[in-house]
């Protein structure tokens, strides 16, 4: 039995699992590298540590300094817990989108979060600029910037795609994950293409995105309406993304994702949350494309355990219209009563005397 030093030294290393009913369904060989088996819950874990690495590695982060970051939830997550780990302070901005269990798991670990309203990327008010005056307004703060930051995507280059690389023996014939940050897509498919430049890689992408037209067609627009989704789908190409050896794109609908997730909970006994729903969706449609006899790699991203409010929730499911593609939507839980989260004005308009109290 191996020992871990640590938080951090516990990230990573996670397994490959067949997904049984879906490859039976297939002919292929679907396999999910478990992510939601990292110690932060989710594939976030690793852009969180390798973020502050670097940082520590430049000594732009110092002793007692403090992290500030723009997250829809998992990397805060991530973040919050490496900061605990080795004495930072950390403090998220997240926009008011997104379900309550994130919020209040990332104050529950003892950052401060700043909720500020849901706005374009254009706006100047957008949840990851807000990180980024922030942390130049807070003493000896620095902004993670997990979009823009290819410490992030370097992190999976280095570790999460040689180890898919080892878990199939070098056999797999295409690999598909949705992004956000384009990190683990970016990394994943530099390593994979330059052990062998055949494995076709693909980005899943759900409606209301911009990217699955950007690869289709090279313009920036979106697909649908906007998506159930969260912490996927963006409108922009990220530094992680940029230049990253992609052959294709898929789309995956909100009804895909849900009768996915719903079909891992019940069929392969995985709670999981949107995110791997809507990967596993896009590799099964790789799968019939490619017909049987090939194996496809996918990210299983986080648990649906902080989705419960929302993804696991009658009342939500029927109120989006998704209640149907739940299946046995007498399985589906009723409505949970949550408290409301604490968190600070919307307005980031003295943000640095409130935080720096």
């Amino acid at each position: 039995m191996s020992i871990r030093n640590g938080f951090s030294d516990a990230i990573g290393n996670t397994p490959l699992i067949r997904l049984n009913r879906f490859s039976e369904a297939t002919g292929c060989e679907i396999l999910g590298k478990a992510e939601f088996m990292n110690p932060g819950g989710s594939v976030k874990d690793r852009a969180a540590r390798a973020i502050i690495d670097a940082a520590e590695r430049s000594g732009r982060l110092k002793p007692g300094g403090t992290v500030v970051e723009g997250t829809a939830g998992n990397t805060g997550i991530g973040l919050a817990h490496v900061c605990n780990a080795r004495g930072y302070r950390c403090v998220i901005v997240m926009p008011d989108n997104q379900s309550n269990e994130k919020y209040q798991m990332i104050e529950t670990l003892g950052a401060e979060v700043l909720r500020v309203k849901t706005v374009p990327y254009s706006d100047p008010n957008h949840y990851q600029k807000v990180a980024g005056r922030l942390a130049d307004e807070l003493p000896d703060a620095i902004w993670s910037n997990q979009f823009d930051n290819t410490a992030n995507r370097d992190a999976h280059e280095q570790t999460t795609g040689p180890e898919i690389w080892a878990q199939t023996n070098g056999k797999l014939d295409a690999f598909v994950a949705a992004t956000g940050t384009g990190g683990t897509l970016g990394g994943i498919s530099r390593y994979l293409k330059r052990q062998n430049n055949r494995v076709q890689i693909l980005l899943a992408d759900p409606q209301g995105s911009s990217l699955y037209h950007w690869l289709r067609h090279g313009e920036l627009k979106a697909t649908g309406p906007g998506s159930i989704t969260e912490g996927i789908g963006i409108g922009r190409v990220t530094a992680n993304l940029e230049g990253s050896p992609i052959d294709n794109a898929l789309h995956v609908t909100d009804i895909e994702c849900v009768t996915t997730v719903y079909r891992l909970l019940r069929e392969e006994g995985l709670f999981l949350g949107s995110t791997s729903g809507v990967n596993v969706a896009a590799a099964v449609q790789i799968a019939r494309r490619l017909g049987p006899g090939h194996t496809i790699v996918t990210i299983l991203c986080d648990s649906g355990a902080k989705y419960q409010s929302r993804l696991f929730n009658r009342k939500w499911l029927a109120e989006k219209g998704l209640l149907e593609a739940a299946g046995a939507v007498h399985d589906v839980q009723q409505p949970v009563s949550l408290p409301t989260p604490v968190v600070a004005a919307s307005r980031p308009e003295g943000i640095h005397q409130r935080l720096s109290a």
